[in-house]
């Protein structure tokens, strides 16, 4: 029978142990010791169906294939564009990752994608000194407005909130269309922008605290 030590979302620091079973996996930031699993990181429980892992509170975005990110046109070269998405190693949109087919003969790649345009991507592929982004998927997409803020990448899971429920909440108390990226921007545009700034700011401040969504639907009225 499983024993769980910390509950999910409970703060749990390196060599804490989470779980005493062997029917549960250790997932990100986690390892097993024995029947246990333990914690690798400062962070929070997360507990999704049979597998344990820790969302760490703090540290540099990790890319990681299949992510959404956001990030900022820093460079045009012959075969595609480089994206600064605020991590270890910039991002590079190869001609192949654009949706529509571009004649480099005929076309301008700054008129596709010009520098200072921010861009909503998918993450194609990753190693240690090499990103790759793809156009190709439905919600990419350049932001032609809106605003951009960065937040810490470690608190994107509690900006989104358990089947998002809290970007939801934000989103209609707001009336703003907002995009997140896994590397901790977060792109936003409607009616009141201030407020879905406020938010994010008080998820970073407390996103350990209980209650938190109750203190966002306060904040936003």
């Amino acid at each position: 029978m499983a024993e769980l030590m910390k509950k999910d979302r409970e703060l749990v620091i390196p060599g804490d142990e989470i779980i005493k079973s062997m029917d549960y996996l250790p997932g990100k930031n986690c390892f097993r010791e024995g029947n246990s699993i333990y914690a690798k990181k400062l962070g929070l429980v997360s507990v999704n169906r049979r597998v344990i892992s820790v969302i760490p509170l703090s540290g540099v975005y990790i890319p990681k294939a299949g992510d959404m990110v956001l990030g900022e046109v820093i460079d045009i070269q012959s075969n595609g564009w480089v994206i600064d998405i605020k991590s270890v190693n910039e991002a590079f949109l190869p001609l192949s990752g654009v949706r529509e087919f571009i004649d480099t003969s005929k076309t301008d790649l700054s008129k596709v994608y010009g520098m200072g345009d921010v861009v909503y991507a998918k993450i194609s592929g990753a190693n240690s000194t090499s990103v790759y982004l793809t156009m190709q998927d439905t919600r990419s997409r350049k932001m032609r407005s809106g605003r951009v803020v960065k937040m810490s990448p470690a608190k994107v899971p509690r900006l989104i909130g358990k089947e998002g429920s809290m970007i939801n909440l934000i989103k209609n108390k707001t009336k703003c269309r907002i995009s997140i990226g896994q590397n901790g921007l977060v792109w936003f545009e409607g009616e009141e922008e201030n407020k879905v700034i406020d938010a994010i700011r008080l998820i970073e401040r407390e996103s350990v605290v209980d209650g938190l969504t109750d203190k966002v639907s306060k904040l936003l009225g």
